[in-house]
């Protein structure tokens, strides 16, 4: 079996994706997701220009030998547009090796350590009251995990802490400048807590992510502020440039740590896991390297009590969920898989096996990662230059988002 031919498939339908098509000359054929939010182009020319041309002739079934030649050979390592690369490559080789084998690609891993994999989305409100409801409702609906957010009173909404913004962050032809103070953030969350807290009991789960806004004392003091409130984890508390900072965190808080989303390989987060600075690696399939990469990272957290924590916003393909929610059906040290929900036409276009079931997701049995592209779809949804937005302090200093 060769690769024959390799397609670059860009369509918006409520969001842009970035899709990788690999056919063989036995007719078998795999999706990848290769989508790099507000940075799409990039990839498609690197892929187009870089990697496609280096690949035709291939056996699609040594991955590991084309996961290191695109990794290795480049010369110019890591990045998230060379690793969205990757990941294209990878997730569909994957679905090809699966297909070939006749079997779900979770089977192909090693087979199923769970049955169902538990999943949490999110709730926003633009204050404390409304956000309760919100994850009430939620409750209602059969969820068992629940991110919540709230605005900040006397600023308007910011992405990621009011209403939820998922469905319409990246509809800007420029990125939208928002305004954020730490020192109005840090004593509402803790309310936002005890008041959910009041209402819900102690059997959900409850999340909350600061989308690496706080320095690292700041962020101690939140998650001491929070060790009432049990909390399922505090979510990217700080920008993860300066990896000894959770040192610092680790010190005087119990707050469970989550981390990763930005991640592109094991490296990124090496220290983090071997110095148990984290409790959840958030890395995901599209931004990692694939399957491939999951699997090291993953197989690497579970030596110092790391578990996964696949990242899924909306602009984490279907296809990448599917990847993702197989590898969580098999990894031993599983913990959770985010799950933002899809626009009605992003579920048009990538038909899939996996289906949500109340707080819950299951991967399906059909072969492969159990995930499609209907192209004819994809052609009404033509490609939008679109942002996600940036933040600013209310002196006007540039923000970490």
């Amino acid at each position: 079996m060769k690769i024959k031919e390799i397609r670059v498939i860009v369509a918006s339908p409520g969001r842009n994706f970035v899709t990788v098509k690999i056919i063989t000359d036995e007719g078998l054929y795999g999706v990848g997701d290769a989508t790099v939010n507000g940075r799409e182009k990039a990839v498609v020319a690197y892929l187009e220009d870089h990697v496609i041309p280096c690949l035709i002739g291939r056996d699609p079934m040594r991955i590991e030998d084309i996961w290191q030649y695109l990794y290795k050979g480049a010369y110019w390592r890591r990045g998230p547009i060379t690793m969205a690369a990757i990941s294209g490559i990878d997730i569909a080789l994957w679905d090809i090796k699966a297909k070939a084998a006749n079997m779900p690609l979770y089977q192909l891993l090693g087979g199923a350590s769970r049955d169902k994999i538990m999943i949490y989305q999110h709730v926003g409100g633009r204050d404390i009251e409304e956000t309760v409801e919100g994850v009430v409702a939620l409750r209602e609906k059969g969820l068992v995990a629940i991110r919540a957010q709230v605005s900040i009173p006397g600023l308007p909404p910011i992405y990621g802490t009011g209403p939820s913004t998922d469905q319409s962050a990246m509809v800007q032809t420029l990125p939208v400048e928002e305004v954020w103070s730490t020192h109005k953030y840090l004593p509402l969350v803790p309310k936002l807590f005890e008041r959910l807290r009041d209402t819900v009991g102690w059997d959900l789960h409850l999340l909350h992510d600061v989308h690496h806004r706080l320095t690292p004392i700041e962020a101690a003091r939140l998650g001491r502020d929070l060790e009432p409130y049990r909390l399922f984890w505090l979510e990217d508390a700080v920008p993860a440039e300066l990896q000894e900072g959770f040192r610092l965190i680790r010190q005087h808080t119990t707050t469970p740590l989550a981390l990763g989303e930005i991640f592109n390989t094991i490296y990124d987060c090496q220290q983090l896991i071997s110095e148990q600075l984290i409790d959840y690696i958030r890395v995901t399939s599209v931004h990692a390297g694939g399957v491939t990469g999951l699997r090291r990272i993953f197989d690497f957290a579970a030596i110092y009590h790391v578990r996964s924590a696949c990242h899924g916003p909306m602009d984490v393909s279907p296809i990448a969920m599917g990847a993702n929610v197989h590898v969580d059906r098999w990894v031993p040290n599983f913990g959770i898989q985010e799950f933002s929900g899809y626009l009605e036409a992003t579920h048009e276009m990538f038909p899939h096996a996996w289906e949500q079931q109340g707080g819950y997701l299951v991967t399906g049995e059909a072969i492969g990662h159990g995930v499609d592209i209907d192209e004819k779809v994809a052609a009404k949804y033509p490609y939008k230059q679109a942002y996600l937005p940036i933040a600013r302090a209310e002196d006007g200093t540039l923000w970490s988002w």
